[in-house]
């Protein structure tokens, strides 16, 4: 029997989603977004994932996916609290074969392990979400279960680093020091502005990076990583 998860409470107003953001989606999306998501595409589109079914983690409304990345599966599950994200991502993607579950990715330490069991042949996508669900606290151990439970599976992530006022001075270098605080001091030298740390720096080997104009004055430094089963 897959193990219990608790349920994805449901909700519209969120810090990190919700109407705040599906308003900066309307606002920002052509322009300030266009050259990330352009980005994000890329790696998608790299993302060969040999599975029919595919879970998406914490979508939105899918601004960062397209109905060619999407048509590549056959079933697709969105786990998304937003209510209204789920009625545009269904509205934006009519015709793909969406359903919506109820599992939450982030309980600890069930959720990972859940994912596994309920959707043991699935390729799963984390969508700009491990970064905003967690923190330098929950995000190591929840790391530790996500790596374990899905040692098997096909699965990849975009998910913020640091977030910040102003842009860094260059993107980080494929390889890097562990220290997220010394690496942060080093891409902002000079510039002056408070930093935020999600606490995912690294989250698998040879990431690569991007940069999210989220509005005029703020900034996401985005992290894209998959892994690939072993056996």
């Amino acid at each position: 029997m897959p193990p219990a998860a608790p349920p994805l409470a449901s909700h519209w107003l969120d810090a990190s989603g919700g109407l705040g953001y599906h308003w900066r989606a309307l606002r920002y999306r052509q322009r300030l977004w266009a050259p990330f998501l352009h980005q994000v595409g890329a790696w998608l589109a790299d993302w060969q994932p040999p599975c029919r079914d595919l879970v998406l983690v914490g979508p939105s409304a899918g601004y960062a996916l397209s109905a060619a990345f999407l048509d590549r599966f056959a079933r697709i599950t969105a786990l998304e609290p937003d209510r209204l994200a789920r009625a545009l991502l269904r509205r934006r993607f009519a015709h793909a074969p969406i359903r919506f579950g109820t599992i939450d990715a982030f309980a600890l330490p069930d959720g990972p392990a859940a994912l596994a069991a309920h959707w043991p042949d699935a390729a799963i996508l984390f969508c700009n979400v491990i970064g905003q669900r967690l923190d330098a606290d929950t995000a190591p151990p929840w790391r530790q279960a996500q790596q374990a439970a899905l040692a098997g599976h096909h699965w990849a992530s975009w998910h913020d680093v640091f977030s910040a006022p102003q842009p860094p001075r260059h993107l980080p270098p494929g390889a890097h020091a562990a220290d997220s605080a010394a690496l942060a001091r080093r891409l902002w030298a000079g510039i002056g502005c408070e930093v935020v740390d999600h606490g995912t720096l690294g989250w698998q080997a040879e990431p690569a990076y991007a940069l999210w104009h989220l509005a005029p004055a703020q900034w996401q430094l985005i992290e894209w990583v998959s892994h690939r089963p072993t056996r």
